[in-house]
């Protein structure tokens, strides 16, 4: 989860997806590592999918294949590239965890703070000039 460091949400990151949930419906799909996501999600707004250990890559691009279209995904992960290039706007975030070389490359947008990548869907006219053609 890109909303995290060491298996805790972020300061901020909780009031912005209670914020974001008036918008839009928020999956947090990990793999969980540090094994704290329930814990961590309690009483947001979101809905959890820890996903197994075994091929996490074609497991989140098939959760988005699933919900799509209009999916915007954020992420860090080397488990995330597949999901990037299925999804309709990937926000790679490179933050104190660093962000694997490949889905930086899968992705239309980066940011280094996960508050400025969850600003973008809320201040959507932020988009038009990074993804202007």
């Amino acid at each position: 989860m890109v909303c995290v460091k060491d298996g805790r949400i972020l300061p901020n990151v909780r009031e912005k997806q209670i914020e974001l949930e008036k918008l839009l419906k928020i999956h947090v799909l990990t793999a969980d590592s540090n094994g704290s996501a329930a814990r961590e999600c309690e009483g947001l707004p979101v809905e959890l999918h820890v996903i197994g250990q075994d091929d996490q890559r074609e497991e989140k691009r098939s959760f988005v294949r699933k919900i799509a279209p209009g999916v915007a995904v954020m992420g860090n992960g080397v488990n995330d590239e597949l999901m990037f290039r299925q999804a309709d706007l990937s926000i790679a975030v490179i933050g104190k965890e660093g962000c694997a070389t490949a889905t930086l490359m899968a992705s239309k947008i980066v940011v280094t703070d996960v508050i400025d990548g969850l600003d973008l869907l809320f201040m959507h006219h932020r988009l038009i000039p990074t993804l202007r053609k």
